[in-house]
């Protein structure tokens, strides 16, 4: 095990990744996981292990399964285990695993780490004063508004945002007050300071001042449009909603207005103002009115409202009808949908058509279909579809012939096909052989 690889593995989810580490443990494997996490060095494997652990209060066997990878610094891991010894009682213990030294004082990361450890300690001030001279950074601004949800500390956190967002509202484009006590200056947008400032106010049970704080900068700041909506539609403001909706941030308004009316019972108002918008600006509203009708279960009607757009390049809302006859248990209906188009739109994109039909065909159980289809389309064009024929056959009972496809597949990672079909074979040892180590796979990457 080194960083390098632990690094690879993350950015690019090598070795075992997150769905079949998921996959293993919703099969029982908890214990193939914690070995593959101690003998293979698979990250994942320790994090979905470490997660259920912690869930059965098993915190000393996920201390263990973490421990080769806190020796080595991997640093997610001993958060995670700075966060487990603090759960533990052992907090001095925990605290230093990520207590910054003086020069990672300087760093925001280790700070945020730190404070992440310190507000599980129960030590939210120290916490807050570990960020503050970093709240120059608009992510760890944003992080100390995180934190300190539910930690009483609202008017402490209001008062270190005060100056940015007094800044904000006095139409100061690029904020650069002494966020940090004068030691840093910050770079905060307008728009980025007044969605936390307000955040904090509305938790605060201070709702009528955040709006009467956003309200009059809405059109100096459009990108704050859509908190001010959410806002709105919270505290029960149907009238002012409305007034957005209909006006220049009706992208933004639009969908928190219907939501809020739909959950008021309000169905047909709901859908009078989405069919209004329609004939406003169809590039709004379609895709809206689409999702409203439904979850009204009126399918057949969604369908029709998207159909304007199915062959076109952009605003292209097929893939939300199929979603929605799928969702709906409608998968014959969606590949009718789908066979339906024009051959210049099919002949323009036949990756995206092949790779949609092989998934209504499999939602609709129509596993030899997409079988024979997958075999035509492989041996066109031999590596790219293998792994679908193999799905397919395996989903149809043949599991063997797609195992034998995968063995000789030059397809690119077929073997995560393979390990699937076999853990849905109970083979569990043998899904997890299948797939090489992470080193194996980063020597490969690299050749390539």
């Amino acid at each position: 095990m080194n960083l390098d690889d632990l690094a690879w593995q993350r950015q690019f989810d090598g070795g075992i990744d997150p769905p079949m580490a998921e996959y293993l443990l919703e099969q029982g494997q908890l214990e193939l996981l914690i070995e593959t996490a101690r003998d293979r060095g698979e990250w994942f494997c320790a994090k979905v292990a470490v997660s259920e652990l912690c869930a059965a209060g098993e915190l000393e066997r996920a201390l263990a399964v973490l421990e080769p990878f806190v020796a080595v610094g991997w640093p997610f891991a001993v958060r995670e285990s700075a966060a487990i010894l603090v759960r533990l009682g052992r907090i001095e213990e925990g605290l230093a695993l990520v207590r910054p030294d003086a020069a990672g004082l300087e760093s925001p990361f280790d700070c945020r780490w730190f404070a992440d450890a310190l507000v599980e300690a129960g030590r939210v001030d120290e916490a807050v004063e570990v960020l503050t001279p970093h709240l120059g950074e608009p992510w760890i601004l944003e992080s100390l508004v995180d934190l300190t949800r539910g930690q009483h500390r609202d008017a402490r956190v209001l008062e270190l945002l005060a100056p940015c967002a007094e800044r904000a509202l006095g139409g100061t484009a690029d904020c650069r007050c002494p966020a940090a006590g004068g030691e840093r200056g910050c770079r905060h947008q307008p728009s980025e300071v007044l969605v936390l400032y307000t955040r904090v106010l509305e938790r605060m049970g201070r709702a009528d001042e955040a709006i009467r704080v956003l309200g009059p900068v809405v059109s100096e700041l459009p990108r704050i449009a859509w908190l001010y909506a959410e806002l709105l539609a919270r505290q029960g403001r149907f009238e002012q909603l409305r007034e957005l909706a209909a006006g220049e941030h009706a992208e933004a308004a639009l969908t928190a207005y219907v939501d809020a009316l739909e959950g008021q019972g309000r169905i047909l108002e709901a859908e009078a103002v989405l069919r209004e918008a329609l004939e406003a600006d169809g590039r709004l509203a379609r895709p809206r009115l689409m999702k409203f009708l439904g979850r009204q279960g009126r399918l057949d009607e969604a369908v029709d409202v998207g159909r304007p757009t199915y062959e076109d390049d952009e605003g292209n809302l097929l893939h939300e009808a199929i979603d929605l006859l799928v969702r709906g248990d409608r998968p014959n209906q969606a590949l009718e949908l789908l066979d339906g188009l024009g051959a210049a739109y099919v002949d323009g994109h036949p990756d995206v058509v092949h790779h949609t039909r092989f998934y209504l065909l499999g939602k609709a159980g129509r596993y030899a279909e997409g079988a024979a289809e997958a075999k035509a389309l492989s041996e066109r064009e031999p590596g790219l579809w293998d792994s679908t024929l193999a799905w397919m056959l395996a989903r149809d009972g043949r599991e063997d012939e797609a195992l034998d496809v995968l063995r000789s597949s030059t397809e690119h990672e077929a073997f995560r096909t393979m390990a699937m079909i076999l853990g849905r074979q109970g083979r569990f040892a043998e899904a997890v052989a299948a797939i090489p180590t992470v080193s194996a796979q980063r020597e490969a990457w690299e050749r390539r």
